[in-house]
């Protein structure tokens, strides 16, 4: 049998730090991925997260196991690579939304139309789920 726990304020164990739970629920990532871009994709850890898709060098699309609500979510990307194409670093931008995928793609900061696959490239989303 589930069981139901309602509270408005979450304190920490002296008392003394309190947070309102909509801040917890609201603020929280709805998803996140950290993916092995190189070779054979594939997940080193993610949240919320049910398959990732290889699109092609440099781009991937990563379907939720839980859907948003709309489009219109906030999604950031980013690699742990410090330099890619002669010394450029390359950035992870989020190509495209829907309320089921993320699309990302990794490029070039100085050429847009340069993309690389890069361990690891990570992924955070925040909005509402449906």
């Amino acid at each position: 049998m589930a069981s139901e726990l309602r509270v408005d304020t979450l304190k920490d164990a002296s008392g003394a730090n309190s947070i309102g739970l909509s801040y917890v629920a609201n603020g929280s990532a709805k998803a996140w991925i950290n993916l092995n871009g190189t070779g054979t994709i594939s997940t080193n850890d993610s949240f919320n997260i049910s398959s990732t898709n290889d699109d092609g060098t440099g781009d991937y699309t990563s379907t939720y196991t839980s859907a948003m609500s709309n489009s219109n979510y906030t999604s950031m990307g980013a690699n742990d690579t410090i330099t890619q194409d002669s010394n450029r670093p390359a950035v992870t931008v989020p190509e495209s939304q829907t309320t089921t995928t993320l699309g990302l793609r990794n490029t070039g900061c100085f050429n847009n139309n340069t993309y690389y696959d890069i361990d690891p490239t990570m992924a955070l989303v925040h909005g509402d789920l449906a």
